[in-house]
């Protein structure tokens, strides 16, 4: 190879070696800048799984959260419940207190007036004796009410010291419970800033995903314009092939008999067009942009007769024709859809064979999939 190198050299300078290294080098380039590409695809693709399932567990969190402080919200409704119960019981016995100081205040001022009358008639005890033993009686009846009415007062001061101590007890569950309700809320706060940093992350990955569809779309519509264009130009300036809105629409009679889902030599030769158009199209759209090329059938509204039991039977008969004849004549199978829609989407509402010849037709629509 050195020896055919330098017999070159001696009769001109040979660029060859130079421009094969040179291609070598771009071509590793692009498969080291396409591997980067799918690298990080990969690595995209696994951090918005990620966030998703960090997502699903604080959406979890949150409402366990939910549910524990309902449960506390309701425990804390019976606690005061309870707590008004007991105040109301404590006013209650606070009452029946006051009522029976009152009533031995009311005795011991008699046990005063008997007292005195007692000694204001103990010079004429002889002659008052029975009302002086009346009046002991009465005394006594007295002292003994007074104990009695004591000793209630003392059991009524004994419930008192239960209901307060109860009351401080009930505090300190209240107290507790605000704590633990004051942590509750601490962590629902903390789990609700997560939960918006996450949903602000998905909304900037969705808007990033937004973009790049919608360029897609403007891509797709532009190699749908210079589809049709050249449809345009390959099939010539006819009036029975037409464009409406984004389909490209030939009349079934071009390619079908009346009745018939069997295609018709003419036919067969401009669908030839059609399949050419598509197989170089298929190299022109970037293999990232998902698209097919839907393939309709349309009838009028008369019923059908022959072979098939339906307009709609015609219809999806003669675009799988359509489709399958495409496939014969090299366009790949995953680019084709084949539907039917009988005579359910007209473009002439009319009754005139007119508005049923523009009715009946095949339509090709380049469209996401």
């Amino acid at each position: 190879m050195a020896i055919a190198r330098m017999r070159r050299g001696e009769s001109g300078m040979n660029y060859w070696p130079g421009f094969v290294d040179a291609l070598s080098t771009l071509i590793l380039s692009i498969i080291f800048l396409l591997s980067v590409f799918v690298v990080v695809q990969f690595y995209l693709q696994q951090e918005v799984q990620g966030q998703d399932s960090a997502l699903k567990k604080l959406n979890a969190q949150v409402g366990q959260l939910s549910d524990l402080l309902s449960m506390e919200k309701a425990d804390n409704a019976g606690l005061e419940k309870q707590l008004a119960g007991l105040q109301a019981t404590l006013a209650a016995t606070q009452s029946n207190l006051d009522t029976t100081q009152a009533t031995l205040a009311a005795t011991q001022s008699n046990l005063d007036t008997a007292q005195a009358a007692l000694a204001a008639t103990q010079s004429d005890r002889d002659k008052y004796k029975g009302l002086y033993e009346g009046a002991a009686a009465g005394v006594t009846a007295a002292q003994g009410k007074v104990g009695a009415l004591t000793g209630q007062l003392a059991g009524e001061k004994d419930i008192s010291a239960k209901a307060l101590a109860q009351v401080d007890t009930l505090n300190q569950q209240i107290a507790a419970l605000r704590q633990q309700l004051a942590a509750l809320n601490s962590a629902l706060d903390i789990s609700e800033k997560k939960d918006q940093e996450s949903q602000q992350r998905i909304s900037d990955l969705g808007q990033k995903l937004n973009l790049a569809l919608a360029k897609d779309v403007q891509e797709l519509s532009a190699y749908r314009s210079d589809f049709f264009g050249k449809l345009r130009q390959i099939l010539g300036n006819r009036p029975d092939i037409r464009i409406v809105g984004d389909r490209f629409v030939l009349q079934s009679e071009i390619f079908f008999d009346s009745g018939s889902a069997n295609l018709k030599p003419d036919g067969s030769a401009e669908l030839d067009k059609v399949a050419s158009a598509i197989t170089a199209l298929e190299g022109q759209i970037p293999a990232d942009i998902p698209w097919v090329l839907r393939v309709d059938g349309h009838t009028d509204v008369r019923p059908v007769a022959g072979q098939f039991k339906s307009n709609w039977d015609l219809s999806a008969a003669r675009a799988i024709a359509v489709v399958k004849y495409l496939i014969a004549k090299g366009v790949q199978p995953n680019r084709l859809v084949a539907a039917g829609f009988g005579e359910f989407q007209p473009i002439d509402p009319g009754t005139s064979e007119e508005a049923y010849s523009r009715n009946r037709r095949i339509e090709f629509k380049l469209t996401e999939r």
